[in-house]
């Protein structure tokens, strides 16, 4: 395959870590885990875990460490997330996360977020609610890209088109995003279910 793809359309980068998050019970209080998958071009090569409060404020920094204390952290070349919360509404602060690692950052969505649902949640039922909201804000709107929708830190719409090309291999998400998804339902459930 690494071979087969046209080359004027292979992105820059192609080292990565995508981030996904466990399944858990409505009920859970407490950690949930996080799940990245690295991988060099479309070959897997290593997995980080962590964990992040459910509904905290930790995601940001949760990644910053895992992957700023990795083995995998001088090769890693962009950061991959799926969707702008993790553990709930953990809402991750990508410009945060941008500026520690020196790192673009690229959220993937398979379907536009709800906004206005997501803004009352916050604002009437998540601790912190109105910070979160405002780091959403800040980041702007996802925007349509190929088969998904995608925000974007540091990175251009060219180098993210060509990004989301390279890595959907197996569906609409980006192959990175696609394996943490079902490894991260896996360790909640015992097992991989549904679609990303």
């Amino acid at each position: 395959m690494k071979d087969s793809f046209n080359k004027s359309m292979r992105p820059k980068r192609v080292n990565c870590i995508g981030f996904d998050d466990a399944p858990f019970e409505k009920e859970h209080k407490g950690r949930v885990s996080i799940v990245g998958t690295v991988y060099a071009a479309h070959r897997l090569d290593g997995v980080l875990i962590g964990h992040v409060q459910k509904d905290g404020t930790d995601a940001a920094s949760q990644i910053i460490e895992l992957v700023g204390h990795s083995r995998f952290h001088e090769h890693c070349n962009l950061i991959m997330l799926q969707g702008i919360c993790l553990g709930g509404f953990n809402v991750i602060d990508a410009k945060k996360i941008y500026k520690a690692l020196k790192r673009p950052i690229l959220i993937v969505s398979r379907k536009e977020p709800n906004y206005p649902a997501i803004k009352n949640a916050l604002l009437t039922k998540i601790p912190d609610g109105k910070k979160k909201w405002e780091i959403i804000q800040n980041l702007g709107e996802m925007e349509p890209c190929c088969r998904c929708y995608v925000q974007r830190v540091g990175l251009d719409r060219m180098e993210t088109e060509k990004i989301i090309n390279f890595f959907c291999i197996n569906g609409n998400i980006p192959e990175p995003l696609r394996t943490a998804h079902l490894i991260a339902g896996a360790l909640g459930r015992g097992m991989s279910k549904g679609r990303v």
